[in-house]
């Protein structure tokens, strides 16, 4: 069983991206029809540069709904189920997950966490016991496909399975979303697995729509202040609480 490295990468966005943040912000406030500008956007008339700097000022006045109308479609491997169980959790998205039900688990990849990693007994300890954990799982599917379970051999089979085990995620996202996102996952009190993908995922945003990810990421960086409490800052900016004198 392997130890696997994390991987993301960009399946599609949404094409004409800017274009159509553009249209949909301007619908908001233009008395005519979009439309009748759309042939403008794709031909060029309307300069790129002169969308994103409209889309960017209407960002900075918290007018973001629009942003809602373009996705980024990511597929991700290398992470752990302990990972997937977090990202799951924000819910305005689309996901495809590796099924421990229908791809058997023999020989199963993992992910060792770096504070076990580097430490030798530990990392020795970790990798035993994941021997155990692949020793088990072959053992039990054995059995259960000779008590005639055999299609059915991996449902039962994979309870042993652990947190560590790798898996591999289609992730879909609008920026919207990937925005908070980003707000929550590149914070530095994140979970290390989940601020990591989020980084890699937030870097291609920056690369294919820096009008809208620009300055995206924790949310602090953008407030420049810390919105944690005090117990719960890391001390990279002062709190909201340090600035005002107030505590909550």
């Amino acid at each position: 069983m392997p130890e696997k490295k994390m991987r993301v990468e960009l399946l599609s966005m949404t094409p004409e991206a800017l274009g159509l943040v553009y249209a949909a912000f301007r619908q908001c406030y233009h008395a005519g029809f979009v439309a009748d500008m759309w042939p403008r956007l794709l031909s060029g008339e309307i300069a790129k540069e002169k969308q994103a700097e409209f889309v960017s000022k209407v960002l900075e006045s918290g007018h973001d709904s629009p942003i809602e109308h373009v996705s980024f479609s990511f597929a991700v491997e290398g992470i752990s189920r302990a990972c997937s169980h977090q990202i799951v959790r924000h819910r305005i998205a689309s996901y495809s997950q590796q099924s421990q039900r229908y791809v058997t688990e023999s020989d199963m990849d993992f992910i060792i966490p770096p504070a076990i990693a580097k430490i030798p007994e530990a990392r020795e300890r970790f990798l035993r016991f994941m021997d155990e954990v692949g020793s088990a799982y072959s053992d039990l599917r054995e059995i259960l496909v000779a008590a005639g379970r055999e299609s059915k051999a991996n449902e039962d089979a994979r309870f042993v399975l652990p947190q560590a085990a790798e898996t591999k995620i289609v992730i879909t996202m609008n920026c919207r979303s990937l925005m908070h996102f980003f707000n929550l996952r590149c914070c530095r009190r994140a979970q290390w697995e989940v601020r990591a993908l989020a980084d890699s995922m937030l870097a291609i945003c920056k690369e294919k729509f820096p009008a809208i990810f620009r300055h995206a990421g924790a949310r602090c960086e953008q407030l420049g202040y810390c919105p944690e409490s005090e117990r719960f800052a890391c001390g990279k900016y002062p709190t909201l609480a340090e600035l005002t004198g107030k505590t909550r």
